[in-house]
């Protein structure tokens, strides 16, 4: 049973290992908000998940840590069951669904895992790792649903309230929902006048849908940049701390993660991965009554693949209106260019890339097509430089 005894003896039980990740003012983020950033994208293994796997491992009998352990997880779970295990010096087989970011596979491999790739998303993981805790006699480290992995991410309420006993809202990545039940316990147990609220993407809402109809529900599938948190049930025991602790659960689309993941980069130098930047976009887009509140917001991870980091950008820089793509149907004669690059210019924003190609079915043989990327400041600056193409009769198509 989830105690608070338990979530303080984590804290003790962690303390040799995890990082006190302290908060971080972000009041750039958003100007209405008293913003915190709780970065556990600076924690160990580069993710919160660390906390719960090394608390529920040191909880194991001396014949339990003699088979070893196996874990199931979109990745960051991994890494906290791998580096756990190893300072045990135990083995761990670790079950990751085949599309988890080649970044995170490799990092797990590097402490020491054994590595089983499977078929699906995290729930297919999920269903072999049981398979193979039954065949190998290992003991399966749950990812979320686990009362010792709970208390153990839920040391990370304890450091807010000591950081900041004037924290009114904490705002939680969700996923299995692990993390926000943890905190959510702890915080409402000793300051229940603090709100607790939760933030899903919107492609993959398995809390906030079972939260809504009172039940636990199944998704059909998931489909999220944020893939941490890209969940198709949630737990039967986060189920029932959520429905009493939680205060409210919103859904933020894969364009405002993208924006949020960018925002920290530029104004906090941080890097942070979908999941765990899915909080910070709930309050940058207003999702949730936190304005002039000192709100904290759990920043749950930074294991981002590099690979898809630079088309993460770009969706975060098209969304904030920084980046700027236009098609301007022209009549191909000579010095067409040479006139869109002068109106565009007196507008300041700034030509990066440029494609020509002949127009289509159904157009002036004469016409051609030029695709142009531009940097702009915001959309009011693309709203200006649109304006002034067609007010000097371009046609934007």
């Amino acid at each position: 049973m989830l105690t608070l005894e338990n979530v303080y003896q984590a804290s003790f039980v962690l303390k040799d290992i995890i990082r006190n990740t302290g908060l971080i003012h972000a009041p750039k983020i958003n100007p209405d908000v008293n913003l915190y950033i709780k970065p556990e994208n600076l924690q160990v293994t580069g993710s919160f998940k660390v906390r719960g796997a090394a608390y529920k491992i040191s909880r194991l009998s001396y014949e339990e840590k003699a088979k070893g352990v196996i874990a199931c997880s979109a990745g960051n779970h991994a890494q906290g069951v791998a580096l756990a295990a190893s300072r045990n010096k135990i083995k761990s087989v670790i079950c990751l669904p085949d599309g988890a970011p080649i970044s995170k596979v490799e990092a797990t491999r590097a402490y020491g895992a054994q590595i089983e790739l499977v078929n699906g998303v995290y729930d297919d993981a999920y269903a072999h790792a049981l398979k193979l805790k039954d065949e190998l006699g290992l003991t399966f480290i749950h990812p979320f649903d686990d009362d010792y992995v709970i208390a153990g991410q839920g040391t990370i309420a304890l450091e807010i309230l000591n950081d900041n006993p004037n924290v009114e809202a904490i705002v939680v990545p969700v996923g299995g929902g692990g993390l926000i039940s943890g905190i959510a316990y702890t915080v409402k147990t000793l300051r229940p006048d603090v709100k607790v609220y939760g933030v899903q993407a919107a492609g993959a809402p398995s809390m906030a849908n079972s939260l809504s109809e009172g039940k636990i529900l199944t998704l059909d599938g998931v489909k999220t940049i944020a893939d941490g948190i890209a969940v198709k049930q949630p737990g039967q025991n986060t189920f029932d701390i959520c429905s009493k602790y939680v205060d409210e659960i919103v859904t933020v689309t894969d364009d405002e993660t993208a924006t949020a993941i960018l925002t920290l980069m530029e104004k906090q130098r941080l890097v942070a991965e979908g999941a765990g930047a899915v909080s910070v976009a709930a309050v940058m887009f207003d999702k949730l009554p936190v304005k002039g509140k000192n709100t904290v917001c759990i920043v749950s991870g930074g294991n981002i693949d590099v690979t898809i980091l630079s088309r993460v950008i770009d969706r975060g820089l098209l969304k904030s209106g920084r980046l700027c793509k236009l098609s301007i149907e022209l009549t191909d004669k000579p010095g067409q260019l040479r006139d869109i690059s002068a109106i565009i210019a007196s507008y300041g924003a700034n030509v990066v890339s440029v494609n020509y190609e002949h127009a289509g079915k159904g157009t002036d043989v004469n016409s051609c097509i030029i695709n142009l990327e531009l940097e702009t400041k915001n959309k009011e600056h693309i709203r200006q430089v649109k304006d002034g193409l067609t007010g000097n009769g371009f046609k934007l198509v």
